[in-house]
């Protein structure tokens, strides 16, 4: 069974000098270099997550052999979505939410980019649980509902229908939450995960410290000025209060790359994330554990603390695929 000993290795945490082993496509870590044994001088860590892109926006030749091994669509036409996810591009792992479901007329109807296939109405509460029924029999990963404040919205008890039924059926709800008060709402109904950081208001303490159990998307370079501010404040005070923040692009919305996203990365840096904090916001993986072969990367340069550092070393790494260790080096 092949070993390999590489200068550093992180899987949750940095590990120095490491032993590597590859079996059946998988690597797994095990154990510190043996004394005598000089290490190739190379790192190696899991590859980038995004968790918010629309994958019907971007070119995924982008996507494919690049740092980013897995991304999550949130929010596309379902035949597309779920092809998608049944054929992703090369190196890639795709989840998807399907449709957006929104109160008749709400966001994102009318939008330009919106296929009208991608949005699902939902009126009343019994509308809501047979939607859930229908992402659960199409074999979708999560439910992505949409509250934007200056368009249409879901009354009470069908946003909380929606919730309730994605849970029972062991879903995670994605609320995009945009405007006074929407936040509070996807608190209230106990949603998973914020597809974007709060930009449109600043967030009280007490209800983040209520909503510190959900996840959210960072998703903060696609704003500027007062809005970009305001996100950023409002994961610093997040993050402090133990809320957790994961890597998001919205990939699709606007120019921003298809694959790493160096401006998100810095905006993740500039809300105070550094160091192992960083790379789990990136890569998802908070402990050690086997990994298949192509979700690895391996750089010539020394494992990051800073953003920058990160940028940099993702910029200068590459997949590890099946080509073995000992062809890598510095």
């Amino acid at each position: 069974m092949p070993e390999h000993a590489v200068a550093d290795c992180w899987d949750g945490e940095r590990r120095g000098p490491s032993l590597l082993r590859v079996s059946d496509g998988v690597v797994e870590r095990v154990g510190a270099v043996p004394a005598g044994v000089r290490p190739q001088p190379v790192t190696v860590m899991p590859g980038v997550v995004d968790r918010h892109v629309h994958l019907g926006l971007v070119d995924l030749a982008d996507l494919a052999e690049s740092p980013v091994v897995e991304v999550h669509d949130l929010g596309w036409e379902p035949e597309a979505a779920l092809g998608w996810r049944g054929r992703p591009p090369s190196g890639l792992q795709v989840r998807v939410a399907g449709p957006f479901h929104t109160a008749p007329g709400g966001y994102p109807s009318g939008r330009s980019w919106a296929p009208e296939a991608s949005i699902r109405a939902v009126d009343a509460p019994a509308a809501a649980r047979r939607a859930v029924t229908a992402v659960v029999a199409a074999g979708y990963d999560l439910v992505k509902v949409a509250l934007n404040a200056d368009m249409a919205l879901l009354d009470d008890a069908t946003l909380a229908a929606l919730v309730a039924a994605a849970h029972d059926a062991g879903l995670p709800v994605a609320v995009h939450a945009e405007g006074e008060g929407q936040v509070a709402r996807a608190v209230e109904v106990g949603a998973d995960l914020l597809a974007h950081a709060p930009w449109t208001e600043s967030v009280p303490d007490e209800l983040l410290r209520r909503g510190r159990s959900m996840t959210w998307c960072s998703t903060l370079a696609i704003h500027d000025g007062a809005d970009r501010e305001r996100a950023l404040d409002n994961v610093r005070r997040f993050r402090a209060l133990g809320g957790r923040v994961v890597y998001g692009t919205d990939a699709g919305n606007g120019p921003a790359p298809a694959g790493v996203n160096p401006g998100e990365i810095r905006a993740l840096g500039e809300a105070g994330l550094a160091g192992d904090e960083l790379l789990v916001a990136l890569t998802g993986v908070t402990g050690p554990g086997p990994v298949p072969v192509d979700r690895l990367l391996v750089s010539p340069r020394p494992l990051p603390t800073t953003a920058e550092e990160t940028i940099a070393w993702l910029a200068d790494c590459r997949r590890l695929t099946a080509a073995p260790l000992e062809e890598i080096r510095a």
